[in-house]
């Protein structure tokens, strides 16, 4: 992932600085949002990428957020993104502001998961792929995170989890864009349904 990093930066024109991107994603605490998490999300958004007419510099940037969408996890929404976002404009610092603000505007629409921008959107359907994945894979997931969260009572850890599940399930898209719908999104849901139903 490093390299992909520095590559990013290369192409945009900078001088790569990754920090302490790796050790971040490597804090022990992270049972689901580390580094096994990010190189997915890079990977799927690159696939993703390819349906579309993105320039080189766009696909930098959208690279570069994968890489940093996560690299703040301390099991606080919102707060994590905007952390994660401050990071990578501190680390991007040199490269021209505009390749900056996206990025940062990139990692924070992971807070809400929406936005206007077609890079946002493959980014936020690589973000959600595992939602699609086999249902072993799914159920390590949702262990994972329920291992995240590990400091909440069983009772309110299932209220909160069958809340996310219903918001996602109520979604009339679960992707935004057709190539994310056409490979995640049936088994998506299923794999949805089946944890709300466990969670009763």
């Amino acid at each position: 992932m490093r390299k992909i990093w520095d590559d990013a930066v290369r192409t945009l024109g900078g001088t790569p600085d990754a920090g302490d991107l790796m050790e971040r994603y490597a804090e022990p605490h992270r049972a689901y949002h580390n580094t096994f998490h990010a190189v997915s999300v890079v990977r799927d958004s690159s696939a993703l990428a390819d349906a579309f007419a993105f320039s080189v510099e766009e696909r930098a940037v959208l690279a570069l957020a994968a890489c940093a969408h996560d690299v703040i996890y301390d099991s606080k929404p919102g707060e994590d993104e905007r952390a994660s976002a401050a990071w990578a404009r501190e680390r991007l610092a040199g490269l021209e502001e505009e390749h900056i603000a996206r990025v940062e505007s990139l990692v924070l629409a992971t807070i809400t998961h929406s936005s206007d921008d077609p890079l946002a959107h493959v980014l936020l359907d690589a973000d959600l792929a595992i939602l699609g994945s086999e249902p072993e894979h799914y159920d390590r997931y949702s262990a994972a995170v329920r291992q995240e969260y590990s400091q909440y009572e069983d009772a309110v850890w299932r209220a909160g989890r069958a809340k996310v599940l219903r918001s996602l399930l109520d979604r009339e898209d679960l992707y935004v864009t057709e190539p994310a719908r056409r490979l995640w999104d049936g088994a998506a849901r299923a794999n949805l349904a089946r944890e709300l139903q466990s969670l009763s």
